[in-house]
């Protein structure tokens, strides 16, 4: 065990700069994610049979596939196709493809899109009907029930479910670090191991770094739950 070697500046600075890289993609991806799982869960519970099918599809793929063969096929594959390296110096959107992060990003944020449609489609169609048919004797109109009613209820009872799928997320990015140019943590963690040969001490301080990340979350999540979700909870006698 040869602790010293973490502690000195120089390693120390490159987990920072890992910590900074795997918290911007998680932020990053989880916000363009949730987004774009917005739209996505509404086109999962359209009247129309095709966007049903075509998004369904989409979130099929997408949690029946390992992320990180995702995240290859945009790294290795999309960005170094020939019509897209031959336009990525000046054309954009695929600028953008010449950088490592927005790969790994874009991956991530495909990825976590189609896992949280699924579960934000699956709450809006579990919203009582009951509070719908208020809705509607207080004459608001189809619009207004589903951005008033509808959503606002969904999103509070994915609370729970979501947390797990962000936590999974940050675990997630650590497959950043299978693409080059990208220092996350993990990838901080083993650029530590092959300098001095220290794996247990490199990768157990990486890990203790995503452990208290991971316990951030799952108390801000905590009280996100307390505050939009007391209305679940049981009721004391």
């Amino acid at each position: 065990m040869n602790w010293s070697v973490i502690f000195e500046p120089a390693q120390l600075q490159l987990y920072a700069q890992g910590l900074v890289t795997t918290l911007k993609l998680l932020v990053s991806s989880v916000v363009a994610g949730g987004v774009l799982a917005l739209f996505l869960a509404l086109a999962l519970n359209s009247r129309h049979a095709w966007l049903r099918w075509l998004v369904g599809s989409y979130t099929y793929v997408i949690r029946g596939t390992p992320l990180l063969i995702q995240v290859y096929l945009i790294y290795y594959g999309v960005a170094q196709l020939e019509w897209i390296q031959a336009r990525w110096d000046e054309i954009w959107p695929w600028t953008w493809f010449k950088e490592a992060f927005f790969c790994a990003w874009l991956a991530f944020t495909l990825n976590t899109a189609g896992y949280t449609a699924e579960m934000l489609a699956g709450a809006i169609r579990e919203t009582p009907y009951g509070e719908i048919e208020a809705a509607r004797a207080m004459g608001m109109s189809p619009r207004q029930v589903l951005w008033r009613i509808v959503m606002p209820s969904a999103l509070r009872r994915t609370l729970p479910a979501y947390s797990n799928e962000v936590v999974m997320m940050l675990h997630s990015t650590s497959l950043a670090s299978t693409v080059p140019a990208m220092t996350d943590l993990t990838a901080a963690a083993s650029r530590v191991y092959s300098d001095f040969y220290l794996p247990f001490e490199a990768y157990l301080f990486a890990g203790a770094i995503y452990l208290c990340i991971t316990f951030l979350l799952v108390g801000l999540f905590k009280l996100a739950e307390r505050r939009y979700l007391a209305h679940l909870a049981p009721r004391r006698s």
